[in-house]
C-alpha cells in the first residue's frame, strides 16, 4: 500500500482570516500541487492572521500533529511591519535552508526588482520541511517551480513522504545513489 504524503498549505493574511479578502495564495499553491504531483498527496489547508505566535503553532501542528512532509506558506515574507512568517519559520525549525529562499528570489527577480524585498525562508522541524513563498499566485508559481525539483529528495533525506512528479510538469532531482520507496 502507498503512503499518502500530506502537505500542509497555509496562507497568512490579517484580511483573508477574517473573510475580508478572498485567499487566493492558499488555492494558488493547491493547483500547482495537483497539477505536478503524480504520487498520492492530501492538504491540510489553513488561514490564519499575521501573528507569530498563532503562525508558529500552527507550522508545529502541521508538522507534529498532523504529520505534514511539506508545508508551504504564502504571505507575510515582506518588509512590512505584520509579516512575520520568517521569523516564526525560523523559531520553529532546528535547521535552516537559507539555499530555498535564495533561489526562490534569484527567480523572482528576472521578473520583477522588488523580488529583493522578499525575506522567504525554508527549514527542517523533524521530518517535515517548511518553505515559505510569496503571496501572489503568480510568484508562488515562478517560486514553486524553481525549488521544486529539490523538494523531494530533501524530503527524502528527513524521513518525510516519498513524492514523484509528473516529468512534464517538473522534473525531480534525486542523485543516482538515491534509493526508491514505494
Amino acid at each position: 500500500m502507498m503512503n499518502i504524503a500530506r502537505i500542509g498549505i497555509v496562507t497568512i493574511s490579517d484580511r483573508a482570516s477574517r473573510g475580508e479578502y478572498e485567499d487566493k495564495g492558499g488555492p494558488a499553491i493547491y493547483t500547482w500541487f495537483t497539477r505536478v504531483l503524480s504520487s498520492p498527496w492530501e492538504a491540510s489547508a489553513r488561514v490564519i492572521p499575521d501573528e507569530q505566535s498563532i503562525i508558529e503553532a500552527t507550522l508545529i501542528e502541521l508538522s507534529d500533529v498532523v504529520g505534514c512532509s511539506l508545508i508551504v506558506t504564502t504571505g507575510g515574507t515582506g518588509p512590512a511591519l505584520r509579516d512575520v512568517t520568517p521569523e516564526a519559520t525560523e523559531a520553529v525549525c532546528e535547521k535552516i535552508m537559507p539555499g530555498f529562499g535564495e533561489l526562490m528570489r534569484t527567480a523572482s527577480l528576472k521578473i520583477v526588482p522588488t523580488a529583493i524585498l522578499s525575506r522567504q525562508t525554508a527549514g527542517i522541524r523533524g521530518k517535515s520541511l517548511i518553505v515559505n513563498l510569496p503571496g501572489k499566485p503568480s510568484a508562488i508559481d515562478d517560486c514553486l517551480n524553481a525549488v521544486f525539483p529539490a523538494i523531494p529528495y530533501c524530503i527524502d533525506l528527513v524521513q518525510g513522504a516519498y513524492l514523484e512528479s509528473h516529468p512534464e510538469q517538473c522534473t525531480i532531482f534525486r542523485p543516482a545513489h538515491a534509493k526508491l520507496k514505494s
